[in-house]
Formats: C-alpha cells, sequence, structure tokens
C-alpha cells in the first residue's frame, strides 16, 4: 500500500512528457541520487508510452511505499487495452508488436527494483514498477 500517491491520465504524449516529471518530482522528494532519478524517469518514460501507444491510454499511480525501515517508489500503470498474449515473451529484450526497439517492459525491469504484470487478452494491463531506496 502506497503512503502517499498521486494519479495521473496518460491519453496523449503531453500526458507521458507529465508522468516523466511527476517521477522526477517524487524521486527527488523521496532523496534518490541522480542516477536513480535518472532510472526511475526512464522507466516511467518507457512504462507511460506503451500505456499510451499499446494500451490505447490509462492511467498511471505514483507514491510511495515502505517495507520495513525501507522507503521506495512504486509507480502503476493501468490500461484498458488488448492486453498482453504473453507476458513472459514481452519482457524479453527485443520483443515488440509494433515498431519499437522492444525495451520497454524488459528495461523497466532492469531500471526498477520489482517489476509486476497482471494482464488479461480483451481487458488491460497492469504494470507495477518499484525501486527500492539504498540506504
Amino acid at each position: 500500500m502506497m503512503e502517499t500517491a498521486e494519479m495521473l491520465a496518460i491519453q496523449t504524449e503531453d500526458d507521458v512528457v507529465r508522468v516523466r516529471h511527476a517521477a522526477r518530482r517524487w524521486s527527488k522528494d523521496l532523496g534518490f541520487g541522480l542516477v536513480d532519478q535518472t532510472k526511475i524517469v526512464t522507466a516511467a518514460s518507457e512504462l507511460a508510452r506503451n500505456t499510451l501507444v499499446y494500451g490505447l491510454g490509462g492511467s498511471v499511480e505514483i507514491g510511495e511505499v515502505r517495507r520495513g525501515e525501507s522507503r521506495g517508489l512504486r509507480l502503476i500503470f493501468e490500461d484498458h487495452g488488448p492486453g498482453i498474449p504473453d507476458p513472459e515473451l514481452a519482457l524479453r529484450d527485443g520483443f515488440s508488436t509494433g515498431s519499437g526497439l522492444g525495451l520497454g517492459l524488459s528495461g523497466a525491469q532492469r531500471l526498477m527494483s520489482e517489476l509486476t504484470i497482471d494482464t488479461r487478452v480483451g481487458q488491460g494491463t497492469r504494470v507495477s514498477v518499484t525501486r527500492w531506496r539504498q540506504r
């Protein structure tokens, strides 16, 4: 459960930019270093673009999470698009259903501490990513 959170719509390219700015602000406010901020913003940008392009729009919830003494930032992207027929395949580098490089999901997985996908064909997809702060 998130301690505090912010919800943003993802319906246009401008919304993707807003998600990036929000991810930067949240990561900075939570005390992440510049390298971690960059990783979080990059993952947020890729996943927001996926939500817009492949999920046909949706939303993201961004917020602080805690696990014991650890603090982190979680982003939950949700859409009601076509879903992902094979999530394991979608996490492989180079896999793309479009014209992209196929680094969105796999890249986000490498950049963040945790990534989970809940998807149903014809119903949509929920991708949750978390980056935990190093002490």
